[in-house]
């Protein structure tokens, strides 16, 4: 999908938009919602202000197109692993692929979703309420899961499939600022053996 834009002064260009929200979104994944200047964006995106919310809208509704375009493209991988057959493999799927996304040197280290939720600045509130949503969509999702699990005699009768899915969000969250700190998949992996060595089959 393309627009055509004009700058200041000279010639219109033609605006890939795809393109465009893929460079904002390694923008916005490094340095956080707050982090990303409207100076850095426009840059990298090669548009000036005026362009920039013609073809987006501010940078707030930036930020939300391509908070969307990561949850249904690097991260797509984190509502396939409930379809694993136990409760065990949808966490030790969950927390592996995790080990190597979050540590993928091909793009900006930790999770966007974490990220982008820990600047707390005034502009950024409604930004913080969004992510705190999809974190709680995605807890959700799991609870369900788990709650099937021990309808299926897949859990253990006092298992809590509410504290094992925040349980899971809270380990990675946790790998996610580890990640950003520099560490590899194979150290995030020790942490997720450890974590499912306390799982409870039933």
């Amino acid at each position: 999908m393309t627009i055509e834009t004009k700058k200041l002064r000279g010639r219109p260009r033609v605006f890939d938009m795809d393109e465009a929200l893929d460079k904002a979104l390694q923008i916005f994944w490094q340095r956080g919602y707050e982090g990303a200047s409207l100076a850095e964006l426009t840059e990298a995106l090669g548009v000036n202000k005026p362009s920039l919310y013609a073809a987006f809208g501010n940078k707030e509704e930036l930020f939300m197109k391509a908070l969307s375009k990561y949850t249904t493209g690097p991260v797509a991988f984190v509502r396939d692993v409930i379809h694993e057959p136990t409760s065990y493999a949808v966490a030790k799927r969950f927390l592996y692929e995790a080990a190597d996304f979050l540590s993928q040197p091909s793009h900006p280290k930790g999770c966007m979703i974490v990220q982008g939720a820990l600047s707390g600045g005034e502009s950024a509130e409604m930004v913080k309420k969004v992510l705190i949503q999809y974190r709680t969509a995605y807890e959700n999702l799991l609870t369900k899961r788990f709650e099937q699990a021990k309808q299926d005699g897949d859990l253990a009768n006092d298992a809590d499939p509410h504290a094992l899915a925040k349980y899971l969000a809270t380990l990675h969250q946790g790998m996610s600022v580890q990640a950003t700190s520099g560490a590899s998949s194979e150290e995030l992996k020790a942490i997720a053996d450890l974590a499912l060595s306390a799982w409870p089959n039933s």
